[in-house]
């Protein structure tokens, strides 16, 4: 199931989402999610058995993977994979499988600005894909501010290369509050809260995105 959605680019410049569940068959659950010319390709496995030494007894282990398009892995893909676990833990009702492990594999298929977005999203769609029992719903939205203060969201590669200030923040679909942010360049408290109040608005079109993608 293939869908592309042209956003209300009223309140915020959203670019054009895709999403296409159930395309592998490895793994528990999978999503393509695309935004604009970014696109990422998300496999979840599990709840499976977890090594000894990663097992937790009250809980399921997460664990978050980020293939880049080309070479290893490096710091900023490690940082994002944090990112995205922290998120899925917030989400995820881990407690119901104590002793397994949940493992969430992003593959960078390209890369055209709002990367940590897309790949939160796509991660999300891929969790509901598997089935696995989530308190809430999440979604990412990226924002720029640029150099005169204007605040872009989801941008493009070249937008973000000539911006000041990038923060990424993932929304919960229930009360709208932000459950993870990254930030990166200088902004002022006031920007902060700029962007985090569009973030929650645009939200609000990716979660009916979301719900259109599996109605269909």
């Amino acid at each position: 199931m293939s869908i592309m959605m042209e956003l209300d680019r009223g309140c915020s410049n959203l670019r054009e989402y895709g999403n296409e569940q159930s395309l592998l068959s490895k793994p528990d659950g999978s999503s393509t999610f695309v935004q604009g010319d970014t696109s990422i390709l998300a496999g979840v496995y599990g709840p499976a058995e977890v090594k000894v030494s990663k097992e937790i007894y009250d809980r399921a282990t997460v664990e978050v993977l980020i293939q880049p398009k080309m070479g290893l892995p490096g710091v900023r893909e490690r940082a994002r994979e944090q990112c995205a676990r922290e998120t899925c833990e917030a989400a995820l009702l881990l407690t119901l499988h104590p002793r397994s492990s949940v493992t969430v594999i992003l593959q960078v298929v390209h890369d055209d600005g709002s990367l940590p977005s897309c790949c939160l999203n796509a991660t999300c769609m891929a969790l509901m894909d598997a089935g696995l029992p989530m308190s809430h719903l999440f979604c990412s939205v990226t924002c720029a501010i640029s150099k005169d203060g204007q605040i872009i969201t989801d941008p493009t590669a070249l937008q973000e290369k000539e911006s000041r200030a990038l923060l990424t923040f993932a929304i919960d679909s229930v009360e709208h509050n932000v459950l993870m942010s990254s930030t990166k360049g200088s902004f002022s408290l006031q920007e902060l809260q700029r962007c985090i109040a569009i973030s929650q608005r645009a939200s609000e079109q990716i979660f009916q995105f979301y719900r259109e993608s599996v109605k269909r």
